[in-house]
């Protein structure tokens, strides 16, 4: 009995033992056994499952398996080979190499490119300019370079977060600007301004840092502006129009009096007009989009007229209005 259980064992083992002339090699997953020729081939899962990536997902077939990636951006698929290529130096036969597929990627044709670069007419990897897709990548300025972008800002502006938005840099703030210590410092969207103390002509006297009066006593004073009142603003260049940019009002109401607000100067150009808003008040509204660079001064007269008393006088606010070179 003893030497019968081993005959058996004997008979099983080489039951169980694949022949040298008929071994069959084992496909791992992803690979399919063709049958007829012995070779492991891969399966394109993008045919073979339905919906293998869905919503706005693109399935792309890779060797032994198959990737999901946005319609909208490419991404590197490399040239590769098949790992039952390789030559097998085992004890059986080994399997032949894949059969060669239209859709089959190799050194000279691959299937996809790495982000930011596109297939040419010849089959190549050559780099995509980015910058010519949109003039809206960048707020200012789009710096295309192989394979990728980058946008820059002008002088006086720093790159925000979003990696696209230029913001002013205030050389006021930080103390970076060349005034001198009569001067002030005025902020612009891009820039800075000196600003020299004003100087009043005859006959008005200076009574703060920014008005000039003319004394009702000088005769040299009857047909002048009481008061001017100094006031300085920035605008972007390009700004989007009919557009509001400044408010004058009344400090006082008297009875019996109204007011008559206009552009005295300045506005050869009719690129402004006063609207009245309300018996004391009138806006400065910008009527024509201005390209900067460029410095405009406005004379903007309040009248005062009163019947009571027979009076009529005025008061000026000499508006300097700094346009910016950018629209930002």
């Amino acid at each position: 009995m003893p030497g019968l259980k081993r005959i058996l064992t004997v008979t099983i083992l080489a039951l169980c033992l694949p022949s040298p002339g008929n071994a069959q090699q084992q496909c791992t997953n992803g690979f399919d056994l063709d049958r007829s020729s012995g070779q492991c081939l891969d399966i394109d899962e993008c045919r073979t499952i339905p919906e293998a990536c869905r919503g706005d997902m693109m399935c792309v077939n890779q060797n032994g398996g198959y990737l999901c990636i946005p319609r909208t951006s490419p991404v590197y698929r490399g040239p590769y080979s098949n790992p039952y290529s390789n030559p097998y130096s085992g004890p059986y036969p080994a399997a032949a190499p894949p059969l060669s597929a239209p859709n089959y990627p190799t050194i000279s044709r691959p299937l996809m490119c790495r982000l930011g670069y596109q297939m040419d007419e010849g089959n190549q990897c050559v780099d995509m300019d980015e910058c010519s897709f949109s003039e809206f990548l960048c707020q200012h300025e789009c710096v295309n370079q192989p394979g990728t972008y980058f946008c820059s800002c002008p002088a006086g502006y720093i790159l925000l977060d979003d990696n696209r938005s230029c913001q002013d840099i205030n050389e006021c703030e930080h103390r970076n600007h060349t005034c001198i210590l009569q001067q002030t410092c005025y902020n612009l969207q891009g820039g800075f301004k000196c600003i020299d103390p004003i100087r009043c002509e005859e006959p008005y006297l200076r009574i703060s840092d920014n008005r000039c009066m003319c004394p009702a006593e000088n005769p040299g004073c009857r047909d002048q502006p009481f008061t001017i009142l100094y006031r300085d603003m920035d605008v972007v260049s390009g700004r989007s129009v009919p557009a509001d940019i400044f408010q004058m009002q009344a400090t006082t109401r008297y009875p019996g009096a109204y007011y008559i607000f206009q552009i005295k100067s300045g506005n050869e150009g009719r690129e402004f007009y006063m609207r009245q808003t309300g018996p004391i008040s009138a806006t400065l509204v910008m009527t024509r989009p201005i390209k900067g660079p460029r410095e405009i001064q406005l004379d903007l007269e309040m009248i005062t007229v009163n019947t009571v008393i027979n009076f009529r006088g005025s008061s000026v606010i000499r508006l300097r209005i700094y346009v910016s070179q950018y629209p930002f």
